[in-house]
């Protein structure tokens, strides 16, 4: 089982983080992780730096922080923790940096969000809080969307989150053996199918498709010892085209609930990289990603 031991959900009171919240609390239950609940309020602009502003301004910025600190009980308290121990906190700051600091303050394991931050997103854009968070935590973070199909049951239940079908993505490289990690222990944790996808735009002239097929499979199992496999029900699958757009599309085709990915480089998901094949997936796929740095 993968060390997750504290788990970091910004929450901005939309509907997209209370999705995040039952994200972030389901795999607090699984990991028996610690789960910190953060809303950060941006820094009040002083446009009258007198004197006799000074009372009112203060009296201002500490009604605005017990009313944004009475929101977010109000929001964790209508999804009813299932982590062994929740704190909350409200911070003042730019909410990427506010979300970063306290990711490195109490050296989260995963951060749990929603992509749009605060002024919505469209299908081509990630919120900007979301773009800085993902460049810069030093830890995975989990994306939560809203998904094409339903991955919150209706009903009550102990664990509403279900995770029955998981997507993980391969190139062999690092990053991607420790995506692996990851999803061996989300599948074994939440008893769900796990598809190893590894995408190629051609197959070399030299080999027959079934013959190279073959070949790649076994390579993407190779990293899983045997007796996991003896757990995990698994599926090496391998396609051919444009990487991300194959991952899209599996992950339609099989109502995947969580695709796990590895991010290479610091600035793998930076704003001038549009054509990151993990960025594009968080952009358009159709559920939560999990974006997995290598420390």
């Amino acid at each position: 089982m993968l060390p997750i031991q504290r788990i970091l959900c910004p929450l901005d009171f939309s509907e997209i983080s209370s999705l995040s919240l039952e994200y972030a609390q389901s795999f607090a239950k699984h990991y028996s992780a610690e789960l910190l609940a953060l809303h950060a309020l941006e820094p009040m602009e002083v446009a009258y730096p007198d004197d006799e502003f000074v009372e009112a301004w203060s009296e201002a910025r500490s009604r605005r922080t017990a009313e944004a600190k009475a929101r977010l009980q109000a929001l964790v308290e209508a999804h009813p923790s299932r982590a062994p121990s929740l704190e909350m906190m409200v911070r003042e700051g730019r909410p990427s940096d506010a979300i970063l600091a306290e990711a490195e303050r109490h050296a989260a394991d995963l951060i749990v969000m929603g992509t749009h931050g605060r002024r919505g997103m469209d299908r081509w854009l990630l919120g900007s809080v979301t773009e800085k968070v993902l460049r810069k935590a030093r830890c995975p973070v989990l994306v939560v969307r809203k998904p094409a199909h339903p991955f919150i049951s209706a009903q009550p239940a102990e664990d509403p989150v279900r995770l029955e079908r998981l997507l993980v993505c391969s190139d062999f490289s690092e990053p991607s053996l420790r995506a692996l990690e990851h999803a061996i222990s989300l599948a074994m944790e939440f008893d769900a199918e796990l598809r190893i996808l590894h995408v190629v735009e051609e197959i070399p002239g030299s080999k027959e498709v079934q013959e190279f097929t073959e070949e790649i499979q076994n390579k993407l199992t190779e990293p899983i010892p045997a007796e996991t496999r003896e757990w995990l029900r698994l599926k090496a699958i391998v396609r051919i085209g444009r990487p991300y757009q194959e991952i899209i599309q599996l992950a339609l085709e099989s109502e995947t609930d969580l695709i796990i990915m590895g991010v290479q480089g610091r600035n793998a998901l930076d704003l001038a990289v549009f054509g990151s094949t993990t960025h594009r997936v968080i952009q358009l796929g159709p559920c939560p990603v999990l974006a997995v740095r290598v420390p």
